[in-house]
């Protein structure tokens, strides 16, 4: 698909064209701390009940350590195959029109194991910063640009490689999405270092390693990054290739679901059960099947509509006569991609219950 870039007709008088160097960039890291490989993992799902995770409940995966950022001397240069290359400052950055958008938070997982464990690396959040596309408008891509190439300032070694900063890529077609932000908050609050503050590069519907932490350059550029968290790191074989050779970049999140309500081992009850849980995938999921045995005896629950591009509630009512179930949950997307039942990380989600009578105090 060809991406064209309407001229802007405004001046913006905040940027600067004096040009940084590779070290000027970098004056505004004051180092990394802590060093090294780094992650939160998030509560169970079953403790994962508000529509907007908080950030102390929120997973952190950290590669090479953590930037510390003197925002004073941070800079964010754009440049590459524009016509206008540019830096701005913070107070820039802050001055320009800002967007906050409600999205789901997903972890891929490890990129050096196969994609079949499920992680629930999840939160749901929202994010406050300048759309990319603006940003892209005031440079003007060249005609040849097809990625846009971000680079973080922090440094160091994961699984043995070692790079001078964490760069990953963009397609220009999701780039200019008005969902795409080059953020400075989360729920409302400055993003933290361990967020990747000041600024970082937050990608809706794609997943967590192509948001880039510690954000200072923007290159746009004909082909793809050749930094390690592209090249070796990040790619997976498409399950969509029969012949199982093909490998795709780590993009797009697959449709996905968990059970909320109730937690795993709860003894219920019945016979009258609700069951809730959230629903997630880069376009929006349009249904969402509880099976209560593993012989997939499928009904149907009610899916609440997304709002940007967030998590969507489910809830569906049951009448279960006592004895042990197991639960599971099985989304589909709007395009009738459907979460599959074994062998993938986005695997269903099941967890085991028994049903009683009568519990004094039971829920």
């Amino acid at each position: 698909m060809e991406v064209r870039l309407v001229e802007p007709r405004v001046e913006n008088p905040v940027v600067s064209i004096s040009l940084p160097t590779d070290e000027r960039l970098r004056e505004a890291c004051n180092g990394i701390d802590p060093g090294g490989f780094h992650i939160r993992h998030p509560p169970a799902p079953h403790l994962l009940s508000s529509f907007i995770t908080p950030d102390d409940q929120l997973f952190q995966t950290i590669h090479m350590g953590a930037a510390v950022v003197d925002t004073s001397k941070w800079l964010l240069l754009i440049d590459g195959l524009v016509k206008r290359p540019f830096t701005l400052t913070l107070p820039q950055l802050l001055r320009l029109p800002q967007t906050t958008i409600t999205a789901f938070h997903e972890c891929y997982g490890s990129p050096i194991k196969p994609p079949t464990d499920a992680v629930w690396r999840i939160g749901n959040v929202q994010w406050t910063g300048v759309r990319l596309s603006h940003l892209l408008n005031m440079a003007s891509p060249l005609p040849e640009a097809r990625y846009v190439w971000s680079e973080g300032l922090d440094k160091g070694t994961f699984h043995g490689i070692t790079s001078d900063c964490y760069q990953k890529d963009l397609p220009l077609e999701k780039a200019l999405r008005p969902e795409v932000l080059v953020a400075f908050e989360l729920n409302g609050q400055p993003l933290s270092k361990e967020r990747g503050g000041p600024v970082r590069l937050v990608v809706p519907g794609w997943f967590g390693t192509n948001m880039t932490k510690w954000l200072c350059r923007l290159s746009l550029q004909d082909w793809r990054a050749s930094g390690p968290y592209t090249t070796i790191f990040y790619n997976e074989l498409d399950p969509t290739d029969r012949a199982g050779k093909r490998k795709r970049p780590v993009w797009s999140v697959e449709t996905n679901s968990m059970i909320v309500r109730p937690s795993p081992e709860a003894v219920l009850r019945g016979p009258d059960l609700t069951i809730e849980g959230w629903a997630w995938s880069e376009e929006p999921v349009t249904q969402v099947l509880l099976g209560t045995d593993h012989k997939a005896s499928w009904v149907e629950a009610e899916v609440m509509p997304r709002e940007d591009f967030s998590w969507q509630k489910w809830r569906i009512g049951l009448t279960l006569s006592p004895g042990d179930y197991t639960l599971m949950s099985r989304a589909k997307s709007a395009s009738g991609v459907q979460q599959p039942l074994s062998g993938r990380r986005n695997h269903v989600h099941s967890l085991k219950i028994k049903v009683v009578e009568d519990v004094p105090g039971g829920s």
